[in-house]
């Protein structure tokens, strides 16, 4: 029984014993050399062959089911279909790791690949992930944290273009894209605003971050743009998690605000257990406005949480169009992404005030 014919003879079809179709086989089948067969896959410039002979070799390869490889491809052609991104967590966390798929489906929609390593915060796996990406020659890099904070950028990154995600340069100018904290506050505080609510408390976080100081700034940017007088008392501090919340419920309380703003979802969720806790309703006596978005929490407390969104898919599809130059903006700047409002039903407008109950003077 002869082998090698029919028209799966060569294809990589997945089967047990099948090879894969090489370079030589197609150009067996083109009746052409292997260097023809190579110039016509790299689409060489200047290179003297006939349309008839081109399209021999294409219908060969489609016949085949030839596929060429794409690291010596890179290296023939100088371009690379790919695009890194190394995270320090990014894969690992659940509404962060939405980085990786804003850049994937913008990547790919642009033609490019996205090769992912996700380092856990160690440097040496870093350094090891940056030296695989250059060794592919990757389009560019977008060098991502999973919170947003400065870093120090690795030296090895200038050996191609970079963008920062989610992340800033600590100690030099590089082009970056991280979300509008400022923005995100103002929009939380807002939402309290037009409710009717004046006597706004903010819970900030005690770990210091471009998230505490920018959530700070929009929240006293909102008050003084409808004309809300701040009150130092209304500013409260507490660990950026559920005990956080939890804790900080009595000093709430004692402030007599009607509305809370609170630095994030988490430390909503341990408030809203410790009003609950003390017979306080949420919306019915005090509303109260989270930040993140982090669904899995926002979306199945009791009542569900309104908060304001971390924009992490728009943060990674940025990235990919900063990368590529798909966007107007000056090299080595900042660019920040809006968080969006994302209304629920712990919100609501101002109660009016509880009025004790008295006999009408015409009952006496």
């Amino acid at each position: 029984m002869e082998t090698g014919k029919g028209k799966d003879a060569g294809r990589d079809t997945g089967g047990v014993g099948r090879r894969l179709v090489t370079l030589r086989d197609v150009a067996k089948a083109a009746g052409v050399s292997t260097a023809t067969v190579s110039l016509v896959i790299n689409d060489k410039k200047g290179a003297r062959i006939g349309e008839d002979t081109r399209e021999r070799v294409r219908a060969a390869i489609r016949r085949l089911g030839y596929r060429p490889n794409a690291l010596a491809k890179t290296l023939s052609s100088g371009t690379s279909t790919f695009i890194g991104l190394v995270a320090d967590g990014v894969a690992t966390t659940p509404f962060a790791g939405q980085i990786v798929h804003g850049a994937q489906d913008e990547a790919w929609k642009q033609g490019y690949v996205l090769l992912v390593a996700n380092t856990e915060g160690d440097e040496g796996v870093e350094k090891d992930a940056i030296a695989m990406m250059l060794e592919h020659q990757v389009r560019g890099i977008l060098y991502s944290t999973w919170y947003h904070r400065p870093v120090e950028v690795p030296p090895s990154l200038d050996e191609t273009d970079f963008v920062l995600v989610n992340c800033f340069g600590s100690d030099r100018t590089a082009t970056a894209v991280v979300p509008d904290e400022v923005q995100g506050a103002f929009t939380a505080t807002e939402m309290l605003l037009r409710r009717g609510h004046e006597r706004i408390a903010f819970i900030n976080t005690t770990t210091p971050s471009p998230a505490r100081t920018g959530r700070l700034r929009g929240y006293q940017e909102a008050l003084s743009a409808h004309a809300v007088v701040a009150d130092e008392a209304l500013l409260l501090d507490a660990q950026p998690d559920q005990e956080g919340g939890y804790a900080v419920a009595e000093q709430v309380l004692h402030t007599g605000a009607t509305g809370v703003f609170c630095h994030n979802d988490r430390v909503a969720m341990g408030l809203l257990d410790a009003l609950r806790e003390r017979g306080v309703t949420v919306p019915g006596d005090i509303s109260i406005v989270g930040f993140d978005n982090q669904e899995v929490i926002s979306a199945h407390t009791r009542p569900a949480l309104s908060t304001v969104g971390l924009p992490h898919y728009e943060l990674g599809a940025v990235g990919v169009r900063l990368l590529l130059g798909l966007e107007d903006t000056p090299r080595d700047a900042v660019v920040r992404v809006s968080c969006p409002a994302v209304e629920r039903d712990s919100t609501a407008e101002l109660p009016q005030p509880r009025i004790p109950q008295t006999t009408h003077p015409r009952g006496r």
